[in-house]
Parts: structure tokens; sequence; C-alpha cells
């Protein structure tokens, strides 16, 4: 019944956005559009580019309707990170994490048929979406992006590790990660830690309603623990729309590609340039 009444999304991230998030999509923010073409910069942090009454509202019909959809995923620290230790200081730790998820990659789950119910599923799959991420990121992107849906509740984290992936040919160049930053109202804080000059030594607040962060991975970083508001903690999640995008080659066709809005398909390479100069950046 919950599922049922939930009030279906838009079939376009566009249509979440603000004034500000359409520049952006139409390549008209000199400033945000292609700001990932930077090697320096590894994600860009963007405030007030979706509506907050329509993230709440998208917030709270995916609670209500994907909650108890959701299966763990939970990698704890090897219980022999220390006893298997036979010299000093050579403590080697894998990817760590705990948080709920939704792959919406297998249209048997429970969760993709109260994604595809709500209308999410098309709002991930939407053109604007992987527009955005275009947008942002300067990059052409392939169709057939990887969609997802993480929801932290208290303790739930990420530990540190790089999103790299070596031995697949289409990504160990680095590809491209958008998030939507979802967050009840029972939830404190939860921040990104990233690596500058080679130290953990940075942070943003991911505990947002409609932030947006797009990633040009691999770079090392981790989630911290969701921290509640005080004795909220049955109420304290954040929910996190996901988008994982691939660079599109030179070899790839107009038809499987997502381009930066304004710019023309890349002859050699896989960026496009950088801001308005380039049709969009």
């Amino acid at each position: 019944m919950v599922r049922a009444m939930a009030p279906r999304f838009p079939t376009q991230f566009a249509d979440l956005l603000t004034p500000k998030g359409r520049r952006i999509l139409e390549g008209r923010d000199s400033e945000t559009c292609g700001a990932l073409l930077d090697p320096t910069r590894p994600f860009i942090a963007l405030q007030g580019v979706i509506d907050v009454k329509k993230a709440s509202q998208v917030r709270d019909a995916l609670d209500a309707a994907m909650r108890d959809t959701l299966v763990t995923m939970e990698d704890p620290i090897p219980e022999d990170s220390i006893s298997g230790m036979v010299e000093n200081y050579t403590e080697a730790l894998p990817k760590t994490v705990r948080v709920r998820t939704a792959l919406l990659e297998s249209r048997r789950s429970r969760s993709w048929r109260a994604a595809e119910a709500l209308g999410l599923v098309a709002l991930l799959r939407s053109d604007t979406f992987a527009g955005f991420a275009a947008a942002v990121s300067g990059r052409a992107l392939k169709r057939g992006w990887g969609i997802q849906t993480l929801c932290y509740s208290p303790g739930d984290y990420t530990g540190p590790h790089t999103d790299h992936h070596p031995e697949e040919d289409d990504a160990r160049h680095g590809y491209v990660d958008m998030h939507v930053s979802l967050t009840m109202p029972a939830v404190d804080h939860q921040f990104l830690v990233y690596a500058k000059d080679g130290h953990f030594s940075e942070l943003t607040k991911v505990s947002t309603v409609g932030g947006i962060t797009v990633y040009r991975l691999p770079f090392w970083h981790y989630t911290t623990p969701l921290v509640a508001k005080k004795a909220r903690e049955e109420a304290a999640r954040r929910w996190v729309l996901l988008g994982t995008f691939l660079d599109a080659g030179p070899k790839t066709r107009a038809s499987s590609t997502i381009l930066p809005a304004g710019a023309r398909l890349p002859v050699q390479g896989t960026t496009v340039g950088r801001g308005m100069e380039a049709g969009r950046g």
C-alpha cells in the first residue's frame, strides 16, 4: 500500500534542478562546467542545484517505499589484520564498508520493482542525469551507465579506498561517479574525507538534502560513520542516488554517447574542453 500511494518521481533529472542547476546542465556556468578536467581536483561538491522541497519529497518517498527492500553490504576489518602481521609497521587494510544498498541492475529484485514503481529507475536513466555528470566532468560519457541506491544508518561508513580498477580496460584510466545526497532530518552529520598531498587532510560534509558530488576517480577517500542527532537513531538515514559513468572514447558511436551541452563528439581523446568556450565543460 505504501508503494502504491507513493508519488512517482519526474522522468527527467532536470525537473529536480534549480535555475543554478539548469545553468550547469545547459553548459552556462563557466565555474562549474568542466571543473573536473583539472587533474588536481578529484571531485566537486555542489549545493543549491536541486530544489530542496523536491529533494525532500524524493527522500521521503524513497524511505517509505524502499527501506525494507535493501540488503546489507558489509566488509569488516579482517580478523587476522593484527594477528597475521609478522613485521612491524606492515599493516594492510582492504576496503571496509557497512551500508545498505539496492543495486538496481536486476529486474527480478524487490529493490528494482520498488524503484521502478516510484519512477526512480527512469529518473536515474534519464539523459539529463547523465548530462549533468558530463557537464561537470567536461567529458563525453558512455550510455549504459551503472545506477545504485545506498542507505547509510547510524554507524554506517565506507573505509579508505581508491575505487581504482586497473584490470578493467574501460575504467583503468579513470571514470566519473555522481552522487545525490538525500539526508533525513534526524541525521547530525556525515563527512567525506579525502587525500591532498598524500595525507587524509581534507573533508566536506555530505549529509545534505539535494547536494550533488561529482567525482573523477580514482583517488583516496572515505566516508565517516553517520551520526544521528541525540535520541533519534531510529529515524536517522542518509540516502544516496548514484551513477557510474565510463568515458566515451573516440571510437564510441554518437548514439552511445552523452555529451556536455553544446559540445561536439571528440575526434581524439575523451575530453571535450572546459566551460562555455567548449559549448559546455
